[in-house]
């Protein structure tokens, strides 16, 4: 009997089990379906993640040609110059081969010796102009007192299609220094990080991009004046402006050195920040008005630039897998861009913002973490701190790897068709679908296809996208409607060629039809 009643015991307690195992799993599956149903959302649902474009083996070969002891000869030779005050150039009793003057002579030889090594590839120029001192109220606080020459050099690679061609992206850094007191033409101001680092930037890339052929045009520029008050890049970026140049993406390299400190833990190699404007406190208020009431302070052309940088990082600079060795898989090393959603840091400024004064699109690479004892000093030790922006600092490997993403991002974007015109988002009627209208790019010469991107409204950087010819466009036929709310996303449109080299997103304005 004992048996008989132990026996029906256990059984009474595998059923219990069984029954409560059962609703263990019903309950698993209800959470689960119920966290679908919380899931689908619409824009999940009519695109995809967005892909990472294939690498480019032309422009991959360019980023393996960056040589981090070219970039240390060049800064180098920069520091030589002692001290590179844009106002050194009034003064006649510097020693020889010193001062402002010298070293744009010497930028200026070695374009043309990038020249003639392409075959005459590039067009030297000088940005030759006297700046003026500041009249009235600004006189009082002005770095230019007297009438100053100053030098912009740059040299042009002309796109090889004669329509693409017409369509310009630009690199630059400011070879200019100061020392603690800006207008001081004597002490030494090697100026290592601020900015021979950045006119490495361009010079590197001026040297290895024009032994390869591009659609559209590229300039690299080398610009002083910029601690006297950006005075260089504003003569030339209002030069490009009344020359009519299709300036559609500047890359600006200021304080890109990667900073090397004895103790400083908190330097990150990996990173790179990268700031960009906003909305223009010089748009017409209308402008400006309706911008902030649609949400789309990070819409700007400037703001879609720095999102190309990041896609394009992630094609040529892709994280490594934790046991791979990128010197053994011909990877290059990660290095990430980070999006900042300014036009620059606090107290302080740069070149990209005289380009972005003039409404073309434009963007400013820094290193993570400056140290400001190695920026406007005066070279001395004090205190048992070495001060003073020296060669020693700097971190070559890290300005190549800079280097690397300007060019991946300039060959980019020189190959792509460019960025599609009048972009329009229809808002005639209250519904949940999205219909999107564009014109092609205008100086498009080939076949052009259409990428729509999109991401959620708290997010920075690109999340989904789809082929426009899935929701209906066509090459005669610019408008593709999609099955996701236009209140929930931020959208934007992309050119691409076959190869797919896209350029830079642009956001959609409204339209009613």
């Amino acid at each position: 009997m004992n048996r008989v009643m132990l026996l029906r015991q256990n059984r009474a307690a595998i059923f219990i089990a069984r029954l409560f195992l059962i609703g263990l799993i019903a309950t698993a599956v209800n959470a689960q379906q119920a966290r679908a149903k919380i899931e689908t959302r619409d824009y999940l649902a009519a695109g995809a993640p967005l892909p990472t474009a294939s690498q480019d083996k032309q422009i991959a070969a360019a980023l393996r040609q960056v040589s981090a002891e070219k970039i240390k000869a060049n800064i180098e030779t920069l520091v030589a110059f002692r001290n590179r005050s844009t106002i050194s150039s009034l003064e006649t009793d510097l020693p020889p081969g010193t001062g402002v003057l010298a070293a744009s002579d010497w930028i200026k030889t070695q374009f043309e010796s990038y020249s003639k090594a392409c075959g005459g590839c590039l067009e030297v120029k000088v940005d030759s102009f006297i700046e003026p001192p500041a009249a009235g109220l600004a006189a009082y606080r002005s770095r230019i007192v007297k009438p100053t020459p100053i030098r912009n050099v740059y040299a042009i690679l002309r796109g090889t299609d004669p329509i693409e061609a017409k369509r310009m992206y630009l690199v630059t850094g400011h070879y200019d220094t100061r020392e603690t007191d800006v207008m001081d033409t004597h002490n030494p101001a090697p100026g290592a990080n601020d900015d021979s680092s950045g006119t490495a930037v361009s010079l590197e890339s001026a040297r290895i991009l024009s032994q390869h052929k591009f659609p559209a045009t590229i300039v690299f520029v080398c610009v002083a004046g910029e601690e006297q008050g950006l005075n260089g890049s504003r003569h030339l970026a209002k030069l490009a402006k009344a020359e009519g140049w299709q300036l559609e993406g500047v890359l600006n390299n200021d304080i890109v050195g990667g900073d090397t400190t004895p103790g400083d833990t908190l330097q990150n190699k990996s990173l790179v920040r990268v700031f960009s404007q906003g909305i223009l406190p010089s748009w017409p208020i209308e402008k400006i008005q309706q911008w902030l009431t649609l949400g789309m302070d990070s819409e700007t052309p400037s703001r879609q630039l720095a999102r190309e940088v990041l896609a394009v990082d992630q094609t040529y600079f892709p994280p490594l897998h934790p046991r791979s060795n990128p010197t053994q898989a011909g990877q290059l090393k990660p290095l990430e861009p980070v999006m900042q959603l300014r036009l620059d840091r606090f107290l302080r400024g740069g070149d990209h913002s005289s380009f972005s004064n003039e409404d073309f699109a434009a963007v400013r690479f820094t290193e993570w973490r400056e140290n400001f004892n190695h920026q406007h000093q005066h070279v001395r030790m004090e205190n048992g701190i070495e001060y003073g922006d020296l060669l020693k600092f700097d971190d070559f490997q890290y300005i190549a790897q800079v280097a690397r993403l300007n060019m991946a991002t300039l060959a980019t974007l020189a190959s792509s068709p460019g960025t599609p015109d009048n972009v329009r988002i229809v808002t005639s009627n209250l519904d949940d679908n999205t219909t999107l209208k564009w014109d092609p790019p205008s100086t498009a010469d080939g076949p052009v296809s259409y990428q729509i991107v999109w991401r959620e409204t708290t997010a920075n950087d690109w999340q989904y996208a789809v082929d426009a010819a899935k929701y209906g466009a066509t090459a005669d036929n610019h408008e593709a409607t999609l099955p996701v709310s236009k209140d929930n996303v931020f959208f934007g449109i992309r050119a691409c060629d076959p190869a797919q080299h896209c350029g830079q997103a642009v956001a959609p304005l409204p339209e009613r039809r």
